[in-house]
């Protein structure tokens, strides 16, 4: 009987850049979601690097893409991810420099009627994706790390990490940048009241001051 793949490593190339390892993830096995994918969706960065530039200023962690992400194959392109632009705006970080990318490479749904409703991925298959999010952190070396949501909070900081408790402060990992987490996006889309959406939001685009005073304070550094 042949044993189940339970692992994105194998199918991580050695070469790390972002071409290469956008085209790879494709035809990865490392789980069972790509079942159900249109295809993966692999981060990006809307402006390129400079000639001798190496690293971003900060990569943002998602849990998974959604619908939209997935028929596209690009991340935060959906409802969640015009909000984020807004925000980010509204926090003076240039959406042009941030590297979006999120834990999980395919869309994992359920159907309900003619939708694919989000269902979260488990944290076997978030831990047999996270060798491409290794090789993307290394590959863009970003002086930041912000963990939108839980799932990609608890991927990098452990399962005992609250973001309603510890959102917006500086965490540190061994081998990573520092890390910042707060609300994926989607829940402040999800709240109940218009007053209730006003006051998520404020709390998130506060949180993303702190990332923009962050970068202010260690700029050539």
């Amino acid at each position: 009987m042949q044993k189940a793949v339970t692992s994105a490593e194998s199918f991580v190339p050695e070469n790390r850049t972002l071409p290469v390892l956008r085209k790879a993830v494709q035809a990865c096995r490392g789980c069972d979601l790509y079942r159900n994918a249109t295809q993966a969706v692999f981060g990006e960065i809307e402006e390129k690097p400079k000639p001798g530039q190496h690293g971003v200023a900060v990569m943002m962690i998602g849990e998974q893409p959604g619908d939209k992400e997935d028929i596209e194959g690009r991340p935060f392109v959906g409802p969640a991810g015009k909000l984020l632009d807004q925000c980010l705006e509204e926090a003076s970080i240039e959406r042009s420099q941030v590297y979006v990318t999120n834990a999980v490479k395919h869309f994992k749904w359920e159907p309900r009627g003619k939708r694919r409703i989000h269902e979260k991925p488990t944290m076997r298959e978030i831990k047999a994706c996270r060798p491409w999010l290794d090789a993307e952190m290394e590959t863009m070396a970003p002086k930041l790390i912000v963990c939108l949501g839980a799932t990609a909070a608890q991927a990098l900081l452990g399962s005992s990490f609250k973001v309603t408790k510890q959102r917006g402060t500086l965490q540190d990992v061994e081998g990573l940048a520092p890390v910042i987490a707060t609300v994926h996006p989607s829940s402040i889309l999800r709240a109940q009241t218009d007053a209730d959406r006003q006051q998520e939001m404020a709390s998130f685009v506060a949180d993303l001051k702190r990332v923009s005073k962050y970068l202010k304070e260690t700029a050539g550094s």
